[in-house]
């Protein structure tokens, strides 16, 4: 009853706002031909299929309500769904060989990061492009924050609407901080400051350990999206930038974030070697949170909706919502995090995008705004609430959860997307290659050099931003003597690359993407699935 409910509400004017009653398009004749229009996402309706939750959602909700409003608008279309359901890679590989021969579906969805990759092969074009003025006019741009366009933008244009995101926080142990004399509202405005709530953890509570920074190969792409790159936006630096359109070798940012990863696991002690080079570290680390083992950890949303849910989680935290604090990553310096800010983070994220091949690019625009409307998009995460990419619908469906308030309201203004580029991975692996050098004892400075060279293999070092690293010294925050200890011999070591990879085993879905809009938790591979249900581990 409810769902019919629903689906009058959706089909009988509630959203006809987004249809073609009121943006101008061109309604039919009496008797017209009804125009036909092709979805495709990665997901499939079979009980426990890949993402079938937004399977159903698209089938039995959204298809059948828009065919139901732009028949009323006098447009009558009909919506074919292809839902994939198949592995992240396979689905972009099909996808691309479609869009490559002149086909494709009208309607799909991509992870945010591959968007630059496609736009740079033109699988995908502008949105004004495609479909001119309406894709600037839309009303719905104005309730998606500027640096949650940028997951489905590239070089300043607009290709896809993103579904839903994530944000990456420090989580933290109010019972541990209370224990240590640190306030439970604790708001560091500084990495100095993270840095110097570890030390006060370790001399009041030894046999906890004060901080869990993700880094070594094992832990994959968590360790460049939990670790390597909000560290490098709080030092004011990312891995490529746009405008220039230059990689980031050995600058003075990457010296900072590797000179913090010294400080951690160096002879301070702050964290421990032995769970990065584990194949299973990050899941022990989730236990150990959850534990009162850890106090503090940086990572994304995920933890607190899936991990430790007190219902649903893989480590269950009885009382979660009074035990657990988070707060902003902060810059090193105030005003000194990427783009001036004060803090920084990192998301993942899906989209909807339009092959710029449609016949019916009036119509197309008409289905994926209607997708992405309030009302449709609150409907898809009625029962779990997740962030998505809208602020009217986050605040409608996130308003008992605050902790995923906090995200969609405080962290997302200041966050960063991946690189939607096909080196990405590559550089990713790079990345993690060199924090966990310094991790196990390489200094910062040769760490930094050894990424470089790597880098330059990968991109060539035409393609580089040439600085001096000398001619910043790196901030107390970061050690750069390289006096991490010798990790002891670990297990596992030799993951695979996880920009390929799907998220670590705590996650009971991670091999199918999470239904987040997001990355779920970037762990997550580089590169994921769907929009309404990116791959965890955003996790990507």
């Amino acid at each position: 009853m409810r769902r019919r409910t629903v689906f009058s509400a959706l089909a009988g004017g509630v959203l006809l706002a987004g249809t073609a009653a009121s943006t101008g398009v061109a309604t039919s004749p009496p008797g017209a031909e009804t125009v036909q229009l092709s979805l495709l996402d990665n997901s499939i309706n079979q009980p426990e299929g890949k993402n079938q939750a937004s399977a159903a959602w698209l089938e039995e909700t959204v298809i059948p309500a828009f065919e139901e409003a732009m028949a009323a608008a006098g447009t009558p279309v009909e919506v074919s769904f292809e839902g994939r359901g198949v592995d992240d890679e396979d689905y972009k590989s099909q996808l691309a060989l479609d869009l490559g021969a002149g086909e494709g579906p009208d309607v799909f969805s991509i992870d945010g990061i591959w968007v630059g990759e496609f736009a740079t092969a033109e699988y995908i074009a502008p949105l004004a492009d495609v479909v001119g003025p309406a894709a600037d006019e839309w009303d719905g741009w104005a309730q998606i924050n500027e640096a949650v366009q940028g997951n489905a933008s590239f070089e300043g244009q607009r290709y896809g609407i993103p579904q839903g995101t994530d944000g990456r926080v420090i989580y933290f142990h109010k019972d541990l901080f209370e224990q240590a004399g640190l306030p439970a509202d604790w708001a560091p405005t500084t990495i100095d400051e993270v840095l110097d709530a570890a030390r006060t953890i370790k001399e009041a509570l030894p046999d906890v350990t004060p901080i869990q920074l993700n880094g070594g190969v094992a832990m994959g792409e968590a360790t460049t999206m939990q670790g390597a790159l909000p560290l490098l936006a709080a030092a004011g630096g990312q891995v490529y930038d746009e405008e220039s359109g230059l990689w980031t070798g050995a600058s003075p940012a990457m010296l900072e974030m590797l000179g913090t990863y010294a400080t951690v696991y160096g002879d301070e002690g702050l964290g421990n070697v032995d769970w990065q080079l584990l194949t299973d570290g990050r899941d022990q680390t989730f236990e150990a949170f959850a534990n009162g083992e850890i106090a503090m950890l940086i990572e994304s949303d995920y933890l607190w909706r899936s991990v430790v849910n007190p219902e649903t989680g893989n480590f269950p935290m009885e009382g979660r919502d009074e035990i657990v604090g988070y707060t902003r990553i902060p810059a090193y310096e105030p005003g000194g995090a990427l783009g001036g800010l004060d803090f920084a983070s990192m998301s993942g994220g899906g989209a909807w995008v339009l092959n710029p091949n449609t016949e019916h690019p009036d119509l197309a625009w008409e289905l994926m705004t209607f997708i992405l409307s309030p009302d449709v998009l609150a409907e898809r995460y009625s029962e779990t609430a997740q962030i998505t990419a809208r602020d009217d619908t986050n605040a409608a469906i996130l308003s008992n959860d605050p902790m995923l308030s906090f995200v969609a309201s405080e962290v997302l203004p200041v966050t960063h997307y991946r690189p939607g580029l096909a080196e990405y991975p590559a550089v990713s692996v790079a990345l993690q290659e060199a924090v966990e050098a310094v991790v196990t004892g390489t200094s910062p400075e040769d760490a930094a050099a050894d990424f470089e060279a790597a880098l330059a293999d990968i991109v060539g070092e035409d393609n580089i931003t040439q600085e001096d690293p000398a001619a910043v010294a790196p901030s107390d925050s970061g050690a750069t003597d390289g006096s991490a200890p010798a990790a002891s011999e670990a297990p596992g070591t030799d993951a695979p690359d996880d920009s390929a990879a799907p998220e670590p085993s705590v996650a009971p879905d991670t091999g199918a993407p999470v239904d987040t809009g997001a990355s779920a938790d970037t762990g997550a591979p580089a590169t994921s699935a769907a929009p309404g249900d990116t791959a965890a581990g955003t996790e990507p």
